[in-house]
């Protein structure tokens, strides 16, 4: 093997992005046969602007802005019920914190992640040592706060 076909090898073993969903689905391969000829509404609707649609026309929560507030609009406008009210769960993802980039852990005080947190779903062990507890809903809300980057989504 030569050298830039080995260096070439990680660069496809890359992950794929993980495509997170509104919390309001029951079967994901709606969203491939019944969004194809919307235009995309529950993406004008959202306040807080974190769903995009995707070429292949299908929404994606983007955490880079803001977070879902689960205000239940996308799936209210919906018109071909891929997003439903009454599939309402929390995000399909996981929020963790790497300890070795937050500030927190490494003896700074911050409480970044903390303050916009809904769910009060981040522990302090005294002033330092963030931990994400179990009333987090992977909203989101706490990742651009983060001066770090800290905040992983799917980690």
């Amino acid at each position: 093997m030569k050298r830039r076909d080995f260096f070439s090898s990680f660069k496809s073993s890359k992950k794929e992005e993980k495509i997170i969903r509104p919390p309001y689905f029951e079967d994901e391969s709606l969203f491939k046969n019944r969004c194809l000829n919307c235009e995309g509404l529950c993406a004008n609707i959202c306040e807080e602007k974190i769903i995009l649609i995707q070429e292949d026309k299908t929404p994606k929560l983007d955490f880079n802005s803001s977070g879902c507030t689960y205000c239940d609009e996308c799936a209210n406008i919906c018109p071909n019920e891929v997003l439903d009210i009454k599939y309402k769960k929390n995000i399909n993802t996981n929020i963790s914190i790497d300890i070795l980039k937050c500030l927190s852990w490494n003896q700074t005080m911050c409480f970044s992640c903390k303050d916009p947190c809904l769910d009060d779903a981040i522990d302090f062990l005294a002033m330092f040592r963030p931990e994400i507890n179990s009333n987090c809903t992977s909203c989101g809300f706490c990742i651009k706060y983060c001066p770090v980057e800290a905040i992983q989504i799917g980690a």
